[in-house]
């Protein structure tokens, strides 16, 4: 007989993403769930984490972007603010794939360092305003106005080194500009430069 509507269900009729989210919320709130109960136990959970330091707003930020396979929203969002288009101050929507090849590339250069950020989102009138004024060196259609690319370095890796890493992901375009010293990383088609 199935249970009455109005019952309380119990711990195991949690679905595994139900929890996942619920847990990753807490995690964002500063709280860590507890994994007493049996039935969640044996359920491991992966984080992916990012650590950013903005090289013109000289804000920070660490935090958890997903557990598994799951993006988490509020994670997200403020990665959003925090990667806003630093001339104009609005905010795009950044692809969470970013994210991911950026803890692919600290992964294998075994570092925990935060990343410095050169640029983040940039909207259509800053990014016409700096190709007007940057000698050719913007896209007219740049991805960073679909906040698609990101440019960072991470201190004390070799920007060569740096730059490789993330060719060797084949996850999009990696841009390579030793004299500003940094490296262009999207996720549009894989190409190099």
């Amino acid at each position: 007989m199935p249970p009455h509507p109005a019952s309380k269900p119990s711990i195991g009729a949690f679905s595994r993403r139900s929890f996942l989210r619920r847990a990753g919320a807490l995690s964002l709130l500063g709280a860590a769930p507890v994994l007493s109960t049996p039935a969640l136990s044996g359920i491991r959970v992966f984080e992916r984490d990012i650590a950013l330091d903005h090289t013109h707003t000289l804000e920070k930020v660490k935090l958890v972007y997903a557990l598994n396979d799951d993006y988490l929203p509020p994670a997200l969002q403020r990665l959003n603010v925090f990667l806003r288009d630093h001339y104009s101050g609005a905010v795009g929507t950044m692809d969470p794939a970013l994210y991911d090849q950026l803890n692919q590339i600290r992964t294998l250069l075994s570092v925990k360092k935060s990343f410095e950020v050169i640029s983040g989102y940039r909207d259509p009138q800053t990014n016409e305003r700096l190709r007007k004024t940057r000698g050719g060196g913007v896209a007219k259609r740049s991805l960073h106005m679909e906040g698609q690319a990101i440019d960072v370095r991470l201190p004390g890796v070799p920007l060569a080194e740096l730059r490789d890493a993330a060719i060797s992901l084949k996850a999009g375009g990696v841009g390579y500009y030793p004299k500003s010293q940094f490296i262009h990383i999207d996720t549009g088609r894989i190409r190099t430069w």
